[in-house]
């Protein structure tokens, strides 16, 4: 009996595998977050989970290269390397002291992002986190997302406090600690 029942359940065109499975969980415990707590509160749970995965692949990747701190073109590459990694798609639009501007074409978390804005908050607390703590200070600002329908992505990491930094809607990073 068992076998006929596996033989009739395992050809079955369902899409479900792990990816699918976990990016399905992010996207429904934070959904469930953003309807019970509220879109801020809820960002910043997902804050919390991102900034310590920012440690842990800030301190991966530092063990990797065999270097104490990143170089601010070793953070570039780093953040592009790792969103790669996870299947986004993320360049660098512009770079210069003051700032590192990414545009992103395809999100990690696919179709699973839309409508839910707090999962961005894994990739500023991502970013923020491996910027402040290898070149001291970051500000992520997320411009454009394509969890709130754009078609794209558009994420500035300041990493000086400039006028253009301060007049920037997002959360700042210091080396060791974040701070909204």
């Amino acid at each position: 009996m068992t076998n006929s029942l596996n033989d009739s359940i395992t050809p079955l065109n369902i899409s479900l595998e792990r990816d699918i499975f976990l990016r399905t969980l992010i996207r429904e415990l934070s959904g469930t977050l953003q309807d019970v707590v509220g879109l801020e509160e809820a960002s910043g749970f997902i804050s919390v989970v991102g900034e310590r995965m920012g440690r842990q692949i800030n301190q991966d990747y530092k063990s990797a290269l065999a270097v104490s701190n990143l170089s601010p073109e070793q953070v570039t590459n780093v953040l592009i390397d790792l969103k790669k990694r996870i299947q986004g798609d993320f360049y660098v639009i512009e770079q210069n002291d003051e700032k590192i501007v990414f545009g992103n074409r395809v999100c990690p978390f696919a179709e699973k992002v839309l409508n839910r804005p707090a999962m961005c908050m894994m990739t500023s607390n991502v970013f923020g986190t491996i910027a402040a703590n290898n070149l001291g200070y970051a500000k992520v600002e997320l411009q454009e997302t394509i969890a709130q329908g754009a078609s794209g992505c558009k994420v500035i990491i300041y990493l000086k406090v400039t006028e253009e930094a301060e007049d920037a809607e997002g959360r700042e990073y210091f080396r060791g600690m974040e701070s909204v």
